[in-house]
């Protein structure tokens, strides 16, 4: 298959190291100092060396902030029956986007990134599926998540953004506030460094992306559930209330073991 990816940032790398034993592939992307980390490819700049690549399937893995701006830059480049496909972990606007684009779609979101993730042992990691699309673009993402040992979800487009909401927005917002609240520590303790070292991979992440995570309509149901534990928390810690402290830890030791 004939795959054009866009991007060679991180992820649109690992795709193409991925894909390019198996199939005929190549890379577009505008800034020619990324092309420099790229092997095994085709190495595109230009839209006119898209038209005489015929793409299969696009696999836009550039910036969340343009994903939709690069398929339309793209598109009247692509042969008809070509299938477009986005990684993104922010799905804001593309269900509409792909209703009216005229092409073949399927929308996938590799729940790891290379912020955290080890890129080469991902038996621990999950990847979704977005159930509308078309099918063989499906099982094409489907057996490549597969032979990476992902576990896979199929999930619809407004099911995707629910889950974001929870397993992105919470991790991020209790991220966010122990960034704003923290002082310096000449000798920090272990518990203080990993919390450091997961900030610091959090605020590396592109500021779009991180707006749009939280600006996810269902983010906000998430960050009240936060406000009230905290609520509840601070009231045990005031009344140094020992026996509230030992049932709030029971409670959530049971919740952590529940989904481990």
């Amino acid at each position: 298959m004939r795959i054009l990816v866009l991007g060679a940032g991180k992820m649109g790398s690992f795709f193409l190291d991925l894909l390019s034993f198996e199939h005929e592939t190549a890379v577009y992307e505008k800034n020619p100092e990324r092309l420099r980390f790229t092997f095994n490819t085709l190495r595109f700049t230009s839209l006119e060396e898209i038209e005489d690549f015929k793409p299969e399937l696009v696999i836009n893995a550039v910036t969340v902030k343009y994903t939709i701006p690069a398929f339309r830059e793209v598109m009247p480049h692509l042969p008809e029956d070509c299938i477009i496909s986005d990684i993104a972990s922010v799905k804001t606007g593309l269900k509409e986007f792909y209703t009216e684009c005229g092409h073949r779609y399927v929308s996938t979101h590799p729940m790891f990134g290379p912020t955290f993730a080890n890129l080469n042992q991902l038996s621990q990691e999950n990847a979704i599926v977005i159930s509308e699309g078309d099918y063989m673009g499906r099982i094409f993402f489907k057996d490549l998540y597969q032979r990476l040992g992902l576990s896979i979800y199929e999930y619809t487009f407004e099911e995707h953004d629910k889950t974001v909401a929870y397993s992105l927005s919470i991790p991020f917002v209790s991220t966010f506030v122990f960034a704003a609240v923290m002082k310096h520590q000449d000798a920090p303790g272990t518990t203080f460094k990993r919390h450091m070292n997961i900030a610091r991979g959090v605020l590396s992440e592109d500021d779009y992306l991180l707006q749009e995570v939280l600006f996810n309509p269902h983010t906000s149901e998430q960050v009240e559930h936060i406000r009230t534990e905290l609520k509840d928390l601070l009231g045990i810690i005031e009344r140094k209330d020992e026996e509230g402290m030992k049932a709030y830890l029971e409670k959530i030791r049971a919740n952590v073991k529940a989904n481990s």
